[in-house]
């Protein structure tokens, strides 16, 4: 039999018992699913004029709703992170890796199973979202190839920042601690980028940073392909950067559990 095999099936056994405590307890899923969307809605119709205006567009609302769009989904993304830390601290600290680990299962896929699980979620929110956005007048004009590309980034972005906040949920002691470490990704990293006024627009003391973080990189490339907008360093920038993530939330998480399992 196939090494993998095991694997395979067991975390299409933890995905299944990670989607049904999140439809049991849907209280956090709902909280991070409608963040972004108040957020959205906040900064469309309450600050969209001014903001508008500010960034050259006349203080037309539906150009602005077309430049903050991309940044909004990366903050969905970020938001993510949150019950994937604070569902893998709980299975910590109350003891229930510890049985599983008792029993004849391949032991990655505790692991497997909570970021399939997240990354399906998060999925679910970005179509919320974007469904959103449509619906108030968000009028992309991608081709279908662009549109794939945008989905491609998005996808392999929300699997890095969640095999992070894996590493995340296996580092904090409580669950409430694990709740505050994805702070940066779900809050700090998104409102210090370009998802709400140019980088240009900040002092020269933040701009260089803001302009090269991660978020900017991938908000800059789906807005990019998404409303025509240059991409030029910031493509293979975000795919890097993604990827660079990805790895280190992996090679992180893998090491921390096995360390807990000694």
């Amino acid at each position: 039999m196939s090494t993998t095999a095991p694997l395979v099936r067991d975390s299409r056994t933890m995905l299944r018992r990670n989607l049904l405590h999140a439809r049991r307890y849907p209280s956090m899923t709902l909280q991070v699913a409608l963040i972004p969307v108040f957020l959205l809605l906040l900064f469309v119709y309450v600050f969209g004029s001014a903001l508008g205006a500010g960034i050259g567009h006349g203080g037309d609302r539906t150009a602005y709703l077309a430049y903050v769009v991309p940044g909004i989904l990366l903050m969905t993304a970020g938001t993510g992170t949150v019950p994937t830390a604070v569902a893998v601290c709980t299975d910590m600290a109350e003891g229930v890796v510890a049985r599983f680990r008792t029993m004849a299962i391949s032991r990655p896929s505790i692991l497997v199973g909570h970021v399939v699980g997240s990354v399906i979620q998060t999925v679910i929110n970005l179509v919320l979202v974007t469904a959103v956005a449509l619906a108030i007048g968000f009028r992309p004009d991608a081709s279908p190839v662009e549109w794939l590309a945008a989905g491609g980034l998005l996808g392999l972005f929300v699997f890095a920042l969640t095999w992070l906040s894996v590493g995340l949920g296996l580092v904090s002691r409580t669950p409430e601690g694990a709740s505050n470490a994805p702070l940066p990704f779900s809050f700090l990293l998104p409102f210090v980028s370009s998802t709400f006024v140019p980088v240009d627009s900040m002092p020269s003391w933040i701009r260089w940073f803001a302009e090269y973080q991660p978020f900017t990189t991938v908000i800059e490339t789906l807005r990019g392909l998404l409303t025509g907008t240059g991409i030029g360093h910031n493509g293979w920038m975000a795919v890097a950067w993604s990827v660079g993530i990805a790895a280190l939330g992996f090679v992180w998480s893998l090491r921390l559990f096995d360390r807990d399992a000694r």
